[in-house]
């Protein structure tokens, strides 16, 4: 071999297993630690319950117990019992090492989650073979567990990542509506974090408590952005008009409501499992012009027909609007808007729905100087 040739590393040893065992006769430890050294464990030994369970969670856990049933004071099966009630030792192995022959006994220790069961006077290579067995299954159950837990973890992990690319396309479909509108992506944040308050405040009323649970509060979330994704069908000379619209264009720009509708449709219709988020923000963009007194747009919906999501809308979506300087008018102060909001309720917005709105009002306040357009 060349001076230089360097030679591959040697295997690492395998891990040497440690194993406990639990009698109240000093002969029978004795004769328990030789066997299983020679075996190549490692042994921690006890002669009482209560130092079996105090070596059992303290330090490096043993792979196995073995388990003397007869003991003084606390016997195998009280230690057994405790064993398992902890969660730091309730997955260790136990065998108990026992002179009960008796059926019944067997059973009894199996009955309590034993993993085996061998008799004195010991038969060393029957008790080897059963050592031998419990640890491999135990090796089994662990890497299983560690596989699952992996699995658990990447599926996850595969999932928020699924939810953050699905929230960036939202986002970015809904900033291409609102730069159509002159607006900006902080209107899209603010009436975002305003659905979310209003439905949170919401969801304590008990009317709205069964369906306003925080994985329905999280879809609606996600899909408010795309309230008037159907802006980007209305002509600009219509969408960028200061000024009042006059009868004819406000036809048209009312439309908005149910080409975004349209629009959302279409996007799962040719999907097996469509995206929960996707029913929500159709409601959302067809219905949220609609007013409590079925005077809204576009189909004159009332009260309990409009859907809650597209209630919730409403008046996030009013608060920001009033709230905010257009091409068409100035921003109007909060307190105004406030009076506005609470002098229709009933008429514009659902009252629960104002209600809410009057509970969250200071952290509307604050959502909308946190996201405030620039000057």
């Amino acid at each position: 071999m060349s001076a230089h040739a360097v030679s591959a590393p040697s295997p690492l040893p395998p891990a040497v297993e440690t194993l406990l065992i639990v009698d109240d006769m000093p002969e029978n430890l004795e004769v328990l630690d030789g066997l299983l050294r020679a075996a190549g464990y490692a042994v921690k030994a006890a002669n009482n319950g209560r130092t079996a369970l105090r070596l059992a969670a303290e330090g490096e856990r043993p792979a196995l117990i073995l388990l003397d049933v007869m003991m003084p004071g606390m016997d195998g099966y009280a230690v057994l019992e405790k064993l398992r009630a902890d969660e730091a030792t309730r997955d260790i192995p136990v065998i108990f090492v026992t002179a009960l022959a008796e059926a019944g006994d067997e059973e009894a220790g199996l009955a309590l989650g034993v993993a085996d069961y061998i008799t004195k006077p010991i038969k060393p290579a029957v008790l080897l073979a059963r050592v031998r067995t419990q640890l491999q299954a135990k090796l089994a159950r662990d890497l299983m567990r560690d596989q699952n837990a992996w699995l658990e973890a990447e599926v996850a992990r595969r999932m928020a990542e699924n939810e953050q690319i699905q929230a960036v396309s939202i986002r970015a479909l809904a900033n291409l509506a609102e730069t159509r509108d002159q607006e900006t992506g902080r209107h899209i944040r603010r009436t975002q974090a305003y659905v979310r308050l209003l439905a949170e405040a919401l969801s304590v009323h008990p009317r709205h408590a069964a369906l306003l649970t925080p994985a329905y509060v999280d879809l609606l979330t996600r899909s408010a952005p795309l309230h008037d994704i159907g802006k980007v069908g209305i002509p600009d000379h219509i969408l960028h008009k200061r000024g009042r619209l006059d009868a004819d264009e406000w036809v048209i720009m009312k439309t908005h409501a149910a080409i975004g509708a349209r629009a959302i449709e279409f996007a799962g219709r040719d999907e097996e499992r469509p995206a929960a988020f996707l029913a929500l923000a159709r409601e959302i963009a067809h219905w949220h012009h609609e007013h409590w007194d079925g005077s809204g747009y576009p189909d004159g919906l009332a009260g309990e027909a409009i859907p809650v999501s597209a209630r919730l809308m409403t008046v996030a979506d009013v608060f920001d609007a009033m709230l905010s300087r257009r091409v068409y008018k100035s921003a109007l102060p909060a307190d105004e808007v406030y009076a506005h909001i609470v002098d229709h309720s009933g008429s514009h917005f659902d009252p629960d729905v104002v209600e809410a709105f009057v509970r969250c009002y200071p952290d509307f306040i604050e959502v909308a100087r946190r996201h405030a357009d620039p000057d």
